[in-house]
C-alpha cells in the first residue's frame, strides 16, 4: 500500500493556489485594521475621523470584509477533497493521515490564536475540518447540498427575523461602539505588560468564539467548508474551462447578488440587519464570484505567468497567514513598536498592500531553492514524516 505523502508541486492546481494568495491579500487587509485599532469592538463606520478613512472603509467592508474568509474556507474543503481523491487513486490511507494533518493545524492555531493574535482561523478550520470527515465518503453532490443548505436555511431565516425586527423597533438593531472594549484593547496593545496582552488576547478570542457564537460560527465556517469539499469532488475548478459560458452567466448573476447584499449598510442603513445580511449572505455569494472568476481567467496562458508570483503566495499560505500575524502584532503591540491606534485605515492598508508584495518577493525566491514553505515543511513532517517530506513513497 502507497503512503499518502504532500502533494508535489506538479500535482498542484494553480487556479487554486491564486485563490489563496488572493485570499491572503484581503484577509491581511481585514486583519491589519484588527492589528492597530480596537476593529472588534467599534463600528467601522463611525469610528474614522479622517475623510480618506471614511471614504475607504465602505469599499474595504462591500468587497473584503467577509468575501475572503468564505473563499478561504471553500479553498479548505477543496484542498480537502483533492487529498481524498489522490489516496483513492494511490491505493493510500486518506482518514487516519487527514486526522493526524488536522490535529496539528488544531495546535498550529491554538499557538497563533493565543501567543500571537486572537483572530485565528487555523482553529475553527482544524475543529470543522475534522468534522467534515464524518462526511466526506459522500458524493460530490450530496456534500454542496448539505454545504448550500447549512448555509441557506439558517442564514435566510435570521436574515428575516433581523429584518422584520428592524422594521418593528428601529432602535434594536442599532450598531454601537463597545466603549469598554475599545478603552481596554487601547490599553492592553499600546502599553500593557505582556501578561496584559496575553490576557485581553483571551478575551478577545473568547468574544468571537465563546459557545454563545458557536453555533454562527459553525453555519458560516462548516458550510463553505463543505461546499468547497462538494466542489472538489466535483472538480468544479478543473471542468469551468469546458462551459465558460455556462460559468461566465453564473458568475455574473452571483456577482451582482453577492454585490447587492453586501451594499445594504451603504444603500439603506447600517445596522445589525442589513449587516448580517451584508456578512452572512453577501459574503459567501461574492466569495463564490471570486472563485469563478479566478478559475475562468487562469485559462488564459498570461494570466497563469503574471498570476505565478500570487501562486507561489498560495503555496505557502500557511506561512505567510502566520508571519502577517507576528508582523503585525510586532509593529503595533507594546512589545513591539506600539503604535496600536496611532495609524489611520489608509496607512494601514498601504502597509498590509506593501507588506504583501513583499511576501510575494520572499515566496518566489523561496521556491527557486525549496519545495515547501518553512511551516508547510513542519506541518509535512508532524503529519506525513520524515521520508514523506524527503519525497519518497514506501509500501
Amino acid at each position: 500500500m502507497s503512503f499518502l505523502g504532500p502533494v508535489s508541486s506538479t500535482d498542484r492546481i494553480q487556479s487554486l493556489d491564486v485563490m489563496r494568495g488572493f485570499s491572503l491579500l484581503g484577509i491581511f487587509i481585514i486583519n491589519m485594521i484588527a492589528f492597530h485599532s480596537p476593529f472588534l469592538y467599534m463600528d467601522g463606520f463611525t469610528w474614522w475621523e479622517i475623510p480618506s478613512d471614511r471614504a475607504l472603509y465602505p469599499w474595504i467592508d462591500i468587497f473584503v470584509q467577509a468575501s475572503v474568509y468564505p473563499l478561504f474556507a471553500m479553498m479548505f474543503g477543496y484542498g480537502l477533497a483533492i487529498q481524498q481523491k489522490r489516496a483513492l487513486e494511490r491505493g493510500a490511507p486518506f482518514y487516519s493521515v487527514a486526522f493526524r494533518r488536522l490535529l496539528v493545524l488544531l495546535v498550529i492555531g491554538c499557538i497563533h490564536a493565543f501567543l500571537i493574535w486572537s483572530g485565528d482561523i487555523l482553529i475553527n478550520y482544524a475543529i470543522f475540518g475534522l468534522f467534515l470527515l464524518l462526511f466526506m465518503r459522500f458524493s460530490g453532490r450530496i456534500l454542496l447540498l448539505i454545504g448550500i443548505l447549512l448555509f441557506i436555511i439558517p442564514t435566510g431565516f435570521l436574515s428575516v427575523l433581523l429584518t422584520l425586527t428592524s422594521l418593528v423597533d428601529p432602535g434594536g438593531v442599532d450598531i454601537y461602539t463597545n466603549i469598554n472594549g475599545v478603552r481596554d484593547s487601547i490599553a492592553a496593545y499600546s502599553g500593557g505588560t505582556f501578561s496584559d496582552i496575553f490576557t485581553q488576547r483571551l478575551e478577545d478570542w473568547y468574544a468571537v468564539n465563546g459557545p454563545g457564537n458557536l453555533p454562527f460560527l459553525f453555519i458560516s465556517i462548516f458550510s463553505m467548508i463543505c461546499i468547497g469539499a462538494g466542489a472538489g469532488k466535483l472538480q468544479f475548478l478543473e471542468k469551468v474551462k469546458h462551459k465558460r459560458v455556462k460559468w461566465g452567466i453564473i458568475v455574473l448573476t452571483v456577482f451582482l447578488v453577492g454585490l447587492l447584499l453586501k451594499s445594504l449598510p451603504v444603500l439603506l442603513e447600517a445596522n445589525i440587519a442589513t449587516s448580517y445580511i451584508q456578512d452572512s449572505l453577501g459574503g459567501p455569494f461574492l466569495a463564490a464570484s471570486y472563485a469563478i472568476i479566478v478559475a475562468l481567467v487562469m485559462e488564459y496562458s498570461w494570466i497563469r505567468k503574471i498570476t505565478k508570483p500570487l501562486a507561489a503566495a498560495g503555496k505557502m499560505s500557511l506561512t505567510i497567514y502566520l508571519t502577517q500575524s507576528i508582523i503585525g502584532t510586532l509593529i503595533f503591540y507594546s512589545y513591539g513598536l506600539g503604535l496600536y491606534g496611532r495609524i489611520s485605515l489608509t496607512t494601514g492598508t498601504l502597509l498590509a498592500v506593501g507588506i504583501f508584495l513583499i511576501q510575494i518577493i520572499l515566496a518566489e525566491i523561496w521556491f527557486m531553492k525549496f519545495k515547501h514553505g518553512p511551516v508547510e515543511k513542519v506541518w509535512r513532517l508532524l503529519t506525513y514524516g520524515r521520508k514523506a517530506v524527503k519525497g519518497k513513497v514506501v509500501s
